[in-house]
C-alpha cells in the first residue's frame, strides 16, 4: 500500500491511499460527527452499457444485496440494522455506489460488510426473479413520470446514440430478459480493482481504515480502467404526449464545457440565470409573467460532458410563451451581465459548495469524482478561486457560445399539436 501524493494538496482532513492491486481508499477525518460514511464507488454505469446491456447496471446494483457467498439476504439486512446502520445503493450514468452509515465505532465492520456486497454477490436464481418485478415496478413509475420522460428525451437529443444518452434505469425488454449469467459477466468485466474507490467519513483513524479496506478489498483483481469515448453533441427537438397530465414539462439546454475543461465560467452563467427566486428566470417566468410555478437552470458538468439545463412545468397554452421569454432571457445575458447578478450567483455557488462539504455523503461522491477525472482531490480553496476568478466578460461569453449551439429541447406530458415544429423555430430564432 503506498501514499498517493497529489501534485496539488487536498484539504487538511482528506487523506488518500491507493492499495496494491489500484483499489484507491478515501479517508475524511470529521472529529465533528460521531456516525461514519462508508461508500463503495464502481466506476460503471449506464453509460458503459451496450444497448443490448442497457439498465443492466442498475440490476446489479439491487441485486447485490441479494445474498453473497457467506450470507443470505436476510442477514445482510440484519447485520447491518442490528448495528443501527442505514443501507443504501444507486446507479447513476458513470458510476455505482454503495452506502452504509453507522455508529463511527463500527466504521471497520462496515468496510468488510460492503466489502462482501461488492465483491462475493451470488445473485441467486429466485431472488432475481423476485427483484424483476420490483425494478418493473420502478421502470413503470419512472415511465409515467412526465418530467423523468422529458429528461430522457433531452438526453437523447443531447447525445444521440452515444451510451450517455442511454436511461440509467434501462428498457423494459432488457429488465424482463437479464439472466444470472448476465449479471456474473457483467460485474467480472466492471468491478475491477482499478474502478472501485472505497470512500469513509466520520470521526475516524485513516491508517486504521486503509488496513480494513487492505483486508476486505486487498484481493480483488485489476482490470483496465472502464473509459469510455466522448460524445458529439447532437441537439434537437422531441416531445412525447402522455395522456392523465394536465401540464407540459419542458427541458431545454445547450453543451457547454466537460469538467477537464475551463468550465467555470458556464457553471456561474447557469446559477446567474436561474438558481432562486431573484434570478432572471424566476423573476420573469414566475414573478412578472406567471408562467410557471417552478423554473430552474443548473449545470451539469461531468468528464465527458457538460450541460446547461433549463427546466420549467407550464401551461400547454403557456408553452411557446415560456419558451419565447426564455430565449429571450438567454440572448440578454449574452449582451451584459448585471454585476448584482453576478455577485448572487458567486455566492449561491459558494455556499453550495460549503454545504457539500458538510455533508458526508455528498463530499464523499465529488471528492470520488475528481479521482476519476483528475486522479487527485482538488481542495475548497481552488474550487473557491476556480469561480472567484469568472469575470463577467466570461460569463457573458459563455452565454453567447451557448446561442451559437444548437439547443437541445424535450417537451413531455400534455403537449400541444404542432409543439416540435414549434419550439424548433423559436429556439432557431433565438439563436440565430
Amino acid at each position: 500500500m503506498t501514499a498517493n501524493r497529489p501534485a496539488f494538496p487536498a484539504d487538511a482532513d482528506t487523506r488518500l491511499a491507493t492499495l496494491s492491486n489500484g483499489v484507491r481508499v478515501l479517508a475524511l477525518q470529521l472529529p465533528h460527527v460521531d456516525s461514519v460514511q462508508i461508500s463503495v464507488f464502481v466506476r460503471t454505469g449506464s453509460r458503459h452499457e451496450s444497448k443490448a446491456l442497457n439498465g443492466i447496471s442498475h440490476v446489479v446494483e439491487h441485486m447485490a444485496f441479494k445474498g453473497t457467498h457467506e450470507r443470505t439476504c436476510q442477514q445482510i439486512n440484519l447485520d447491518a440494522e442490528r448495528l443501527g446502520a442505514d443501507v443504501n445503493a444507486h446507479t447513476d450514468k458513470d458510476h455505482t455506489a454503495y452506502h452504509m452509515r453507522g455508529l463511527a465505532r463500527d466504521a471497520g465492520r462496515f468496510v468488510h460488510m460492503l466489502g462482501d456486497i461488492v465483491r462475493n454477490s451470488t445473485f441467486p436464481e429466485a431472488e432475481l426473479e423476485r427483484e424483476r418485478q420490483v425494478i418493473l415496478h420502478e421502470f413503470t413509475e419512472d415511465e409515467d413520470d412526465p418530467l423523468s420522460t422529458a429528461y430522457k428525451l433531452f438526453d437523447k437529443m443531447c447525445f444521440g446514440t452515444h451510451p450517455l444518452a442511454q436511461p440509467v434505469i434501462g428498457t423494459r425488454r432488457n429488465i424482463e430478459r437479464f439472466t444470472r449469467d448476465d449479471l456474473l459477466g457483467y460485474v467480472e468485466r466492471q468491478y475491477s480493482a482499478d474502478n472501485v474507490v472505497v470512500g469513509i467519513a466520520g470521526n475516524i483513524d485513516p491508517e486504521a481504515m486503509f488496513r480494513e479496506a487492505e483486508a476486505a478489498f486487498g484481493s480483488m483483481p485489476r482490470g483496465p480502467e472502464n473509459l469510455v469515448d466522448a460524445p458529439a453533441y447532437v441537439g434537437g427537438v422531441a416531445s412525447k404526449r402522455q395522456p392523465g397530465f394536465s401540464q407540459t414539462h419542458l427541458v431545454l439546454g445547450f453543451p457547454i464545457p466537460t469538467l477537464r475543461e475551463d468550465h467555470q465560467a458556464a457553471l456561474v452563467a447557469a446559477a446567474l440565470f436561474g438558481d432562486g427566486m431573484s434570478s432572471p428566470l424566476m423573476d420573469e417566468i414566475r414573478e412578472r409573467r406567471g408562467l410557471a410555478y417552478y423554473a430552474a437552470c443548473s449545470a451539469d458538468v461531468f468528464d465527458l460532458s457538460g450541460q446547461c439545463v433549463i427546466e420549467a412545468s407550464t401551461s400547454p397554452s403557456q408553452l411557446h410563451e415560456c419558451v419565447t421569454e426564455i430565449s429571450r432571457l438567454l440572448a440578454a445575458q449574452a449582451a451584459s451581465i448585471d454585476p448584482v447578478d453576478l455577485e448572487r450567483a458567486r455566492n449561491q455557488i459558494a455556499v453550495r459548495q460549503m454545504r457539500t462539504h458538510e455533508r458526508p455523503v455528498r463530499r464523499l461522491e465529488a471528492a470520488v469524482q475528481d479521482l476519476y477525472v483528475f486522479g487527485r482531490v482538488r481542495s475548497r480553496a481552488e474550487l473557491a478561486a476556480g469561480i472567484d476568478g469568472v469575470t463577467a466578460d466570461q460569463v457573458r461569453e459563455s452565454f453567447a457560445r451557448m446561442l451559437a449551439s444548437q439547443a437541445a429541447v424535450a417537451v413531455a406530458g400534455k403537449v400541444p399539436a404542432g409543439t416540435n415544429d414549434r419550439i424548433g423555430e423559436l429556439v432557431s430564432r433565438a439563436t440565430a
